[in-house]
């Protein structure tokens, strides 16, 4: 009947509103080695149905409220990101593969932030209290966003080996495409390194060569930590990731005075925290650039959202003119290239920090694929990129996944949600955190006089 018709024709506009933000906009981001936007294929329908009841048992819990699209027939492939990526592995080795979701990794530096605690602890850190309060997970988590993007090899071990422990949405592994660690639902993950150990072993120490035991264990947790940093830090891209004027990193504060590792440094008497800076063509610095483009907080973007929406609200129409959902084409792209924070007054100047805000948005929330697979000395050819360890070499390639843009419509939850994070921090978290701490930190505060223009 003409309404599954619509439906259809629904379901196949927004595939391919994805496919083509994939391919014209975050390619141009992140470059053409690291996004993999898929293409839409139709199936018989009998097969969709089999497929649905087949994997039904298989999905997690958090999953089974939402419906799978058994009416349409259309679908996108994509390439199995646990496999391999931009060039072919061996297909009899063994393939690792490490899913990390770094979330944001910056601190806001817009002056629209009302509550001064914005700009000194990530949004990461304030928001665990928030989901630990709410049941979420059991206990808070030692990561720290901005450890991982600092460029320091020492903060970056550090992060990851806090994601090792408290994996919760944001760590996951796989070997041959099956998931060996990480959390399935969100439940308490209680994180066994020593099976763990076992599973990795054959991958850094092929010849057996070491005896078991903690030393072990620790010895290959390390080493996997080694590789995932050598490879979050290569420049495995050869092409120009488009032509974004980037946003200065040097922006807001390079560290967040609720990590985990920041504090240790500060109770040694240390206070000078290493930044490395990340090199430009590594993914973390891409993905970190993308995330900037949210330059003015969800408080200063609001009343902005609000000028939109008013406007929509007498000119319904308009809507597409404005290409709020779409097409995303090159139009869309060049559009976002404009980083002028000087406000017009107009919806045009709205709708531009709306839009850069949802790409912002995506980039906090995408995930980074690492897929290793050993290879022997002789045949590690130049064209691939290789990391060494102490007794294996992998040939590796990057991936970056979850890449749909953000709906328009959750701005508004953003707001209110933010105003959340921010409040309970506030009265949970700070009121109660130790007072010699904060006393450390302003007898070591690098004072920056920033003026604004008035």
């Amino acid at each position: 009947d003409s309404r599954s018709l619509s439906k259809s024709e629904e379901i196949l506009h927004h595939l391919q509103n994805i496919v083509d933000f994939g391919k014209h906009v975050m390619k141009q981001f992140f470059g053409e080695n690291y996004v993999h936007h898929g293409e839409i294929i139709q199936l018989p329908l009998d097969f969709v149905r089999q497929l649905c009841l087949k994997i039904q048992p298989e999905r997690p819990e958090c999953r089974c409220d939402k419906d799978m699209d058994t009416l349409s027939g259309y679908a996108m492939c994509l390439p199995n990101l646990t496999r391999l990526q931009t060039f072919r592995f061996a297909e009899h080795r063994p393939i690792l593969c490490i899913e990390i979701k770094p979330k944001c990794g910056f601190i806001p530096f817009s002056s629209h932030v009302s509550q001064e605690i914005k700009h000194k602890v990530c949004r990461y850190c304030m928001h665990q209290h928030l989901k630990v309060a709410n049941g979420k997970w059991k206990r808070p988590s030692k990561y720290c966003p901005l450890d991982l993007f600092s460029g320091n090899k020492q903060r970056m071990h550090f992060a990851l080996k806090s994601l090792l422990q408290e994996a919760q949405n944001n760590l996951k592994i796989f070997k041959n495409g099956e998931l060996i660690y990480g959390c399935k639902d969100d439940q308490d993950c209680v994180s066994d390194w020593n099976e763990l150990a076992r599973h990795l072993k054959p991958f850094f120490f092929p010849s057996n060569g070491l005896v078991s035991g903690p030393h072990c264990t620790r010895t290959i947790v390390k080493e996997l930590i080694h590789v995932i940093t050598m490879a979050l830090l290569s420049s495995t891209d050869t092409c120009r990731a488009g032509h974004m004027k980037t946003v200065p990193l040097s922006q807001g504060r390079s560290y967040c005075e609720a990590s985990a590792f920041n504090k240790e440094l500060v109770r040694n008497g240390k206070h000078k925290l290493e930044s490395s800076g990340l090199p430009r063509g590594c993914v973390l610095y891409k993905t970190l650039q993308a995330q900037m483009l949210d330059m003015l907080d969800i408080e200063g973007l609001y009343p902005l959202y609000s000028r939109v929406e008013q406007y929509l609200e007498e000119f319904p129409e308009e809507r597409s003119t404005l290409q709020i959902d779409g097409p995303y084409n090159e139009a869309f792209y060049e559009k976002l290239l404009d980083l002028s924070l000087e406000d017009d007054g107009t919806v045009a100047f709205a709708l531009t920090k709306v839009q850069q805000y949802r790409i912002a948005m995506t980039a906090k929330d995408c995930s980074i694929m690492i897929a290793l697979s050993p290879c022997l000395q002789d045949e590690c050819s130049e064209q691939r990129p290789v990391v060494l360890t102490s007794k294996s070499r992998f040939t590796f390639s990057v991936s970056v996944l979850d890449l749909d843009l953000k709906p328009y419509e959750s701005i508004p939850h953003q707001y209110k949600l933010d105003g959340e994070i921010v409040n309970y921090y506030l009265k949970n978290v700070q009121a109660k955190e130790d007072p010699v701490m904060s006393n450390l930190f302003k007898e070591n505060e690098d004072c920056t006089l920033v003026l604004h223009k008035v």
